[in-house]
Formats: C-alpha cells, structure tokens, sequence
C-alpha cells in the first residue's frame, strides 16, 4: 500500500516514457489558446480590478512598474498553486484508483476524455455553421455560480492585490471550474500521479499568463483586438491539442 501511494505521488511514467512533457505541452497551449479566447474575458473584471487598485502606484514608477503592476506575479503564484494542487489530486487518485483495481485502461480513458473536451473548445471557436453539435454541447459544459461568501471574502483582496492578498485572490479564484478547466484536469488526472499532474497544470497556468497579462496591461482594448482570426488559430490550436491527446490515449491501450 506505501509503495502504491509513492508511486502515485512520484511516478512520472504512468503514461509511458515522455508522456507528462506531452501533457504538459498539450495543456501549455490549450492554456495559450484558452487565455485568448476565454480566460481573458471570463477573468477580465477580476485582472483589470487588480490592474486598477495598483495602477496609481504603477503610474508614478514608471514604464517598468507599469509593467510590472500589469504581472499580477503574486495573483498568477496563487493560481498555480491552486490548480497545481488540484491536478496533483487528480493525478494521485487516479493513480490510486487504477493500481487498485488494476483497470490500465482508465489513464487512457482520461487521456480520451481529455482529447474529446479540447475538441469541445475547438468547436466552440468555428463559425457556428462549422460546429459539430455533440463537441458544442461539450464545450458548454456548466460551470457553478460564485459562492456568495466567497465574493463577499474576495472584495478586500481585489482592493488591495499585493503580497499574500494577491495570492490569496489567485488560490479563491482557482476553484471557480469552466469547461476549459474540466478538460485540463482530465489530462492531469491521466497522468497518474500528483507530482505529474501537478507539473501538467503548472504548465495549463503558464499558457494563460500572457492573455492574462495583456488585460491587466491593456484593459478591454487587448479583448477588442482579439478578431476572429485569433479564434480560429485558438480552434487550431485546441484541435491540435485533442488530436495530441487522443493518440497518447491510443498508445497506451495499443
């Protein structure tokens, strides 16, 4: 049983030689193209209130503290240890869940499910005439209301997000799901161990930053600026992702 728990903690093999850099990748740009067309609006209230509470400060340091305010680093470490402590519970369980019962197929039934919800987000960003009903419906997966104690406990932090508040706000926020999240947690969770599937969302994180970083530098103008050009290369970029995924899927059940 200890050595079983070990290796879902540990194991960055679960998929195979190279499989968590695959991952990570696959989720690192499933987070570029997401933080374009969906985390840079679904966030943008709580980057451009951050942006605002500092910009004054920002404004008297100059172009490099602007640019600096604009990095919200303390508000990204937040949401990094966030989800990374949710893909490192998905990963141990089921990690956990397949040494148990010895079903070997369930990583790669993760790996699928994680393929078929990037495949959700590509739809969602063709021209609705182009959309395959089934792969709509996954990318409108729901996603649950804002806790109202949370709100009420987040305003402070959006008044002042600097230091352990902004982390504070980072670490809130990243229990908030959206179908994009669901689709990256899956692909955390088939790596079969919490350090991987930590690594694997660490890497989803750093793929928003730079959407996430134009908002907070550029406000509503960067969301204006995204044209549908930017969603169909977005769409390419999730197709290429579920096509990624899918076939790690079927080299561990070949």
């Amino acid at each position: 049983m200890l050595e079983s728990l070990a290796n879902c903690l540990h194991d960055l093999t679960a998929i195979g030689p190279g499989g968590v850099p695959a991952v990570a990748g696959a989720l690192f740009l499933a987070g570029l193209a997401g933080g374009l067309t969906h985390c840079a609006g679904m966030c943008a209230p709580f980057v451009v209130a951050q942006a605002g509470a500092v910009a004054d400060r920002a404004a008297a340091g100059g172009m490099l503290a602007r640019l600096s305010g604009a990095a919200l680093l303390p508000y990204h470490l937040g949401r990094m240890l966030g989800y990374g402590a949710l893909g490192a519970l998905a990963g141990a369980s089921a990690g956990l869940l397949t040494q148990a019962t010895g079903l070997r197929f369930l990583l790669a039934a993760l790996l699928l499910a994680a393929a078929l919800l990037m495949l959700g987000q590509a739809s969602a960003r063709l021209p609705g005439r182009l959309v395959p009903v089934p792969l709509g419906r996954l990318a409108r997966l729901p996603a649950p209301a804002m806790p109202p104690a949370l709100a009420r406990r987040i305003g402070p932090w959006l008044a002042a997000p600097t230091g352990w508040r902004g982390v504070a706000l980072g670490l809130a926020l990243s229990a908030l799901p959206c179908g994009l999240l669901y689709g990256a947690l899956a692909g955390a969770a088939a790596t079969g161990s919490a350090l991987a599937g930590a690594i694997a969302m660490a890497a989803f994180v750093a793929g928003t930053m730079p959407a996430l970083m134009g908002v907070a530098l550029l406000g509503r103008l960067f969301l204006r600026s995204a044209g549908e050009g930017l969603r169909l290369a977005a769409a390419a970029l999730f197709a290429l992702n579920g096509v990624v995924l899918a076939g790690m899927a079927w080299r561990l059940v070949a």
